[in-house]
């Protein structure tokens, strides 16, 4: 028996081979889980289901389909209307990717989503650690500054590769510190 709570909506969760499984299943607007025989409330048990990359999945072992089913956006799904075909991803809207309330998703395009994952806390903090990291380097900031020079140098006779060569670093890292992805503090 599944405890109600206030203002709480429950609908089926319908997939790809769904009648062949011996229980049912339902999600509810809060973001819950529930696996059923005939009656979600009366017979039915709350799941956890599994953690894949800080999502909550549920693994389903279905004849001829893929076992994992995203909640977040299963619930997004059921409850949030998308508003056009290129909004096919979900977002959490306050970051916490465990928060699976219909209120906390939104069905996004893909600039939308990348824009939302740069604006992250925990993106902001890792970005604000790294770029004051002075220890564990491979480069120094005055090696750094050549790159830069180097690479804005319109007459370079190096080509990118080979600069990374010469410092010891990947062609990426340089790629990196061109864009500003790397390195930005050093102008």
């Amino acid at each position: 028996m599944i405890k109600k709570i206030p203002g709480e909506v429950w609908k089926p969760l319908q997939f790809p081979g769904w009648k062949q499984l011996r229980n049912k299943y339902a999600l509810s607007s809060s973001g819950r889980i529930a696996s059923y025989k005939e009656k979600i409330i009366e017979d039915g048990k709350l799941l956890n289901g599994s953690l894949t990359t800080g999502y909550r999945t549920l693994n389903l072992h279905r004849p001829g389909n893929k076992g994992t089913l995203y909640i977040h956006r299963e619930i997004a799904r059921l409850f949030v209307k998308r508003s056009t075909p290129k909004h096919k991803y979900v977002i959490h809207k306050n970051h916490n990717k465990l928060d699976n309330s219909f209120k906390n998703l939104q069905w996004a395009t893909l600039d939308d989503m990348i824009g939302h994952q740069q604006d992250s806390p925990a993106k902001v903090a890792y970005k604000k650690k790294q770029a004051n990291k002075t220890t564990g380097l491979k480069l120094t900031a005055a090696q750094v500054k050549q790159i830069k020079d180097k690479l804005k140098d319109k007459n370079r006779k190096l080509t990118i590769k080979q600069i990374a060569d010469k410092y010891k670093v990947s062609e990426m890292t340089m790629y990196r510190i061109k864009s500003g992805e790397n390195w930005k503090r050093i102008k």
